[in-house]
């Protein structure tokens, strides 16, 4: 110890700084891994199976307004081309712009591992509130995000989103899928979409047009849609309800969870048909997308303050998941509006004369369809009786 301490102090600094720092490299620096991006949890390789996976079901929404190849940094739509006429679709064209997520529904289909139905739901959340102002759908993109890529699941995902789009007549124009497992939990995930559509200057449909008497036609839900989920499911733990039985009066072919994640209705093409169909005269004067908050929520936010929207609510029968839940939950059913669509998932006020032409054209395009009220003069409220 004494001969070391001697030598070592005979060094210069500068010589004895370089010895210390090569004897610490030595003996406490292992060698260090290379890293790459998939150590750190996201894996590209997998990111370009699911591009492979998923660039036919976009193609499939494709129309001849879409321009460019698929996989481009963004997509391209003609807007003054119709396939049919050659000539532009609108003299003063309106763009309409939506934005909307599936929410916890999507916690519903990662604990059943069904990811081909929610697709469905983010498109229908966007394009049932835009076709509310009277425009026509022309094309979406999605985002989703989760812990980890796993290319099978992403690809039914978006399949779901080319189906829902295929329903609604419109271009999946492009998406994102985003790897994110810091801040995503393992089998988590989310999904956003984005809609844009067109409409007719003169042709928007914003309840400036309302008036007392007019009638208001309810479009049949498919069941709970994609709002209230996070009551279901309060319900379904409170209950102790298995979301793999089946239960016979709420459908004796279909497990509960299958039933609860039953795609949201799109009203798309029947709506825009129907808006074609009387070009002259505006026969419709208000429309509501019935998402969270109910009828009584959603009514209100197309009739002014001058108007009241009075709901006869015998005039429809609600789906059977409804009072099921009502049941299981000790619901009251103030408080059941209040929340879920209850079976009408899209309303449409009408001028009187023109309120069964209307509905019965509804109709042949595949809506079931009640009259369910009247307008009536008023504060810009929806009384359900």
């Amino acid at each position: 110890m004494a001969k070391t301490t001697k030598i070592t102090s005979k060094k210069s600094p500068a010589r004895r700084t370089r010895n210390v720092s090569k004897l610490a490299a030595d003996v406490e620096a292992p060698a260090v891994k290379p890293m790459t991006y998939k150590d750190s949890g996201v894996d590209i390789e997998a990111g370009d199976a699911v591009v492979d996976l998923i660039k036919g079901h976009c193609r499939r929404t494709f129309g001849p307004r879409v321009l460019g190849a698929f996989g481009g940094f963004a997509g391209c739509f003609r807007l003054d081309y119709n396939e049919k006429l050659f000539k532009r679709n609108y003299k003063e064209p309106v763009l309409i712009g939506c934005t909307d997520g599936v929410g916890s529904k999507i916690k519903l289909a990662a604990e059943l591992k069904i990811y081909d139905t929610v697709g469905q739901d983010l498109v229908a959340m966007n394009v049932n509130d835009l076709i509310v102002q009277g425009g026509e759908p022309l094309f979406f993109l999605d985002y989703v995000a989760v812990n980890k890529v796993i290319p099978h699941q992403i690809a039914a995902m978006i399949k779901g989103v080319a189906d829902g789009c295929e329903l609604a007549g419109c271009a999946l124009l492009g998406g994102e899928t985003a790897e994110m497992p810091s801040v995503y939990s393992p089998g988590d995930f989310d999904m956003a979409g984005f809609a844009v559509g067109v409409c007719e200057l003169k042709k928007i449909v914003d309840g400036s047009k309302i008036e007392s008497g007019d009638i208001i036609l309810g479009l049949a839900a498919s069941g709970i849609h994609s709002n209230g989920y996070s009551l279901v499911r309060a319900i379904v733990k409170q209950a102790k309800l298995d979301i793999h039985k089946m239960y016979p009066e709420v459908d004796p072919t279909k497990s509960l969870g299958q039933v609860l994640l039953t795609p949201t209705r799109i009203y798309a093409k029947s709506i825009v048909s129907v808006l074609r169909k009387y070009k002259v005269k505006q026969v419709i004067t208000g429309m509501s997308h019935i998402t969270g908050s109910g009828l009584p929520g959603n009514i209100p936010r197309c009739l002014g303050d001058k108007f009241n929207a009075v709901i006869q609510r015998k005039s429809w029968t609600p789906n059977p998941i409804f009072p099921f839940l009502q049941k299981h939950g000790n619901v009251a059913e103030s408080e059941m509006f209040d929340v879920f669509n209850m079976g009408l998932g899209y309303v449409v006020i009408v001028k009187p004369h023109f309120a069964d032409q209307v509905a019965q054209f509804l109709r042949k395009q595949g809506e079931t369809v009640s009259v369910v009220g009247k307008i009536t003069a008023g504060t810009g409220r929806c009384i359900l009786k």
